[in-house]
């Protein structure tokens, strides 16, 4: 029989159409960290809550859909498409879809869908989405509402912040948008981990380069939500309605941890904060914490080239911080310039070295077909990253992602978009960049693969990481290497890169 509960949260998605052959064994299995952090919010307020994660369990569309039926009876069915990076939201679409398909197909529970590719397109996904209601901010305290509008048995749900939601065929839009947790360490303090199956998720491959081989068990957290700063290619504050920047304790972050630590044996941990070395009181703080408690940790964090401090580097690595992540962007200072990044080629390498130096590792995220880029441009991109020669890097072709100045713009200048919401992953057989006025998309991807394929195949690329890491982590990389992206756009019309 069915367990009666009040929030069915499902975390959608589809490993292998979204990672082609890399989706395997080669890309991270993430928690639902949205999800898990709704989950503690709804709790709090006295609901029973479930998750069903997608892609953890590796099941169809089909299968998951049977299974969590049989499984749960909810009251509502809240279908969270947030991503790890912001492109992960939309490129979740098609799986989020299928399963609203199916979920109304086979049922007359509600369906609410949130997520940061809801927030940006509100009115769109109402339309276009078979759900009863959108959520156009981050999301619990208005599934909060609507559940409790449901159990009060109203049709009128134009009171409940951030909801959009149906009338018969007329889309109702939210009178009021305040919808965002006030207050995080009281209110939503951490991820129910006890709903996930923590054996299921599996840390990115680079991140356990020191042990290749333990990438279980893993865990993502959150200690900031939004970020201040407003860089054209990105989505991240879609779910908040402004350039928001809020912080959990870091007492909460380090409980969590602690919880983590002792309950799962976790190592391995992400701060998905797309901006966590910035404030400096909250770093240190959390520094502090986990250097008194001595923990064997290897955590991975984004940073800026110009948020990054010489003094606390010593502390962050001291914390188990062997990773930080910096979006470069580019090699070209006017390129970066027009994506928001102003610091200098210099800035660049002298940051990176200063972080190499305290014995943290640097993953340097390029991207290729920013608005002014040109052919030559993006060769001062990967000249750049060869001589940065950084111990892991991430190559993106610029994506207009719904919800960024870069979908604005391709729309208000009749740029073409990708054809469906699955082309937006990086990595998918029919990704589509985003054109400019120097390069087609085409070339843009072109030039991407190649870059990624001339990176990790550099005989100083290859020496340092079998100096610093050895030969297993090294043949690993060629594993990687095997796995040959298929690209429509370059099987339909080959580019020379």
């Amino acid at each position: 029989m069915a367990d009666t509960i009040d929030v069915l949260l499902i975390n959608p998605g589809d490993h292998r159409g979204t990672y082609q052959g890399l989706g395997e064994t080669i890309a991270a299995i993430e928690p639902p960290v949205f999800a898990g952090l709704f989950a503690t919010y709804l709790r709090k307020k006295g609901k029973r809550v479930a998750i069903y994660d997608v892609p953890a369990t590796r099941e169809s569309a089909e299968q998951a859909v049977t299974n969590m039926l049989a499984q749960y009876a909810p009251k509502l069915v809240v279908l969270v498409v947030y991503g790890l990076q912001p492109s992960a939201s939309t490129q979740n679409m098609p799986s989020a879809g299928k399963i609203a398909r199916l979920i109304k197909a086979q049922s007359d529970v509600p369906v609410m869908m949130t997520g940061t590719h809801a927030a940006a397109l509100p009115d769109l996904t109402m339309r276009e989405e078979q759900v009863d209601f959108v959520c156009s901010l981050e999301g619990p305290v208005t599934i909060l509402k609507t559940v409790e509008a449901l159990e009060a048995g109203t049709n009128d749900f134009s009171e409940i912040p951030s909801l959009w939601w149906k009338r018969g065929k007329l889309v109702m839009a939210p009178q009021s948008a305040e919808a965002l947790v006030a207050d995080l360490d009281t209110e939503m303090p951490g991820i129910a981990w006890d709903l996930l199956d923590m054996s299921r998720y599996r840390a990115h491959n680079w991140h356990c380069f020191d042990h290749i081989d333990q990438r279980t068990p893993y865990a993502s957290i959150h200690t900031s939500l939004g970020c201040p700063f407003k860089c054209n290619f990105c989505c991240i504050n879609a779910p908040f309605g402004k350039n928001a920047y809020r912080m959990w304790s870091p007492e909460t972050v380090v409980a969590e941890i602690d919880h983590l630590v002792k309950t799962y044996g976790v190592k391995n941990i992400k701060f998905v904060d797309e901006m966590f070395v910035l404030n400096r009181r909250h770093v240190e703080g959390i520094c502090d914490l986990l250097i008194e408690r001595g923990y064997d940790l290897n955590i991975w964090a984004y940073a800026r080239v110009d948020t990054v401090k010489d003094d606390m580097l010593g502390k962050l690595r001291a914390a188990g911080f062997n990773w930080l992540c910096l979006g470069i962007e580019s090699g070209s200072e006017h390129v970066r310039d027009g994506a928001e990044k102003s610091f200098g080629s210099d800035e660049i390498v002298d940051i990176v070295r200063k972080i190499q130096s305290h014995g943290i590792r640097v993953m340097g995220n390029y991207i290729f077909g920013l608005p002014d880029d040109t052919h030559e441009s993006m060769q001062a991109t990967l000249d750049l990253a060869l001589e940065l020669n950084c111990e892991f890097a991430n190559f993106y072709s610029a994506m207009a992602y719904p919800g960024s100045q870069l979908y604005t713009l391709a729309q208000r200048e009749g740029i073409a978009l990708p054809p469906h919401w699955g082309a937006y992953s990086q990595h998918a057989w029919d990704t589509m960049p985003l054109a400019n006025k120097a390069l087609s998309a085409a070339e843009i991807l072109a030039f991407r693969d190649q870059a990624f394929n001339t990176y990790f195949s550099s005989p100083r690329y290859r020496d340092m990481v079998r100096e610093k890491f050895g030969q297993p982590v090294l043949d690993h990389l060629d594993e990687v290497l095997s796995i040959k992206l298929r690209r429509k756009l370059l099987e339909e019309a080959p580019v020379t890169a």
